[in-house]
């Protein structure tokens, strides 16, 4: 259900913005979905600066509610003297993709499109309305998969795609905290009928662990976004370790070099050249590869390991990647 959006909202004390203070003098635009948050950020972002904030509005068309969701964006941008942008997208998933990643990755290539085409000038910036409520679901879902370090390391504040550059100001901001301030200001927004529905991980997180975490760890949002920095700062180490070993076993890797290496680099450089190639491989595969690369002695040894949507295969003196 949409409520309707008052015509002018008095200030209100949003959370800080100083992160997004570099980019506003030259103008930026918010990801706007027409939840809580979104309609928070538009808010806050176009009561600082004014005059500087573009909007865009990605209509995926999977539920009956779109509609509504770009009903009430249109409105508040209206209200707000926001330019906004709609993009209408087919986040239909194919076969062997989640539904979750179809529509992320529609959603990102759409935000692109608009920064790049929709105005004259384009924006080069866009900010996202994520929190440390999600912050702290990603990092449990990562947890509940058994992720890596990239996976612990949960949302950066600031990232790249598509030639735009990303930005998360509120990943440190509780969520209630985001809602209480659009309450203060009278501003409705639309709630995603969705967001009720446990079969989908994130929701059982939302509605079952948050509190019981909240009881039991009141500080929980900042611990657990400390614990997701450390994993991001020790992966960008073996990214950088990856990249020196990458200097000396070669892409593609020689299978002669890949041995003088420990296993424990062995993975982390060949899943620096799988990353490269499009690639990825889960703990078993990438188990089996180490195996074969330690059995790979002789002349006639063929290595022929699955690995995601794709083959690691020996070449004579290296692997190759072969995707299918």
């Amino acid at each position: 259900m949409v409520a309707t959006t008052t015509p002018k909202t008095p200030p209100v004390n949003f959370p800080a913005l100083d992160a997004l203070a570099p980019i506003a003098q030259h103008g930026f635009a918010v990801a706007l979905s027409g939840g809580a948050d979104s309609t928070a950020l538009v808010l806050a972002c176009a009561q600082r600066w004014p005059g500087r904030v573009r909007a865009i509005h990605i209509n995926h068309g999977l539920q009956a509610a779109a509609a509504e969701f770009e009903a009430h964006c249109v409105a508040l941008c209206h209200s707000l003297d926001v330019p906004l942008a709609v993009q209408r997208v087919n986040a239909q998933h194919t076969a062997g993709q989640s539904p979750e990643d179809a529509a992320r990755q529609a959603r990102y290539q759409a935000l692109s499109h608009c920064a790049h085409q929709h105005w004259r000038d384009a924006v080069q910036h866009i900010a996202l309305a994520q929190h440390a409520d999600d912050q702290v679901e990603t990092v449990l879902l990562a947890l509940s998969r058994g992720a890596g370090l990239p996976g612990l390391a949960a949302m950066p504040a600031q990232f790249e795609r598509f030639g735009v550059t990303y930005h998360r100001p509120w990943l440190q901001v509780p969520g209630p905290l985001l809602r209480e301030a659009l309450q203060q200001a009278g501003q409705a927004w639309v709630e995603d009928p969705t967001n009720a529905d446990t079969q989908f991980t994130r929701n059982r997180i939302r509605a079952d662990l948050l509190p019981a975490l909240e009881q039991a760890f009141p500080a929980f949002r900042q611990t657990f976004a400390r614990s997701a920095a450390h994993a991001a700062q020790a992966q960008s180490l073996l990214h950088e370790l990856a990249e020196q070993d990458a200097l000396q076993v070669g892409l593609p890797p020689q299978i002669k070099a890949l041995q003088l290496l420990s296993p424990a680099r062995q993975t982390n450089v060949l899943r620096h050249w799988l990353a490269q190639e499009h690639m990825q491989a889960n703990a078993a595969q990438m188990q089996a590869l180490l195996v074969q690369v330690k059995a790979c002695t002789t002349r006639g040894h063929q290595i022929d390991i699955k690995v995601g949507h794709g083959f690691v295969r020996r070449d004579g003196a290296v692997l190759r990647c072969y995707n299918l």
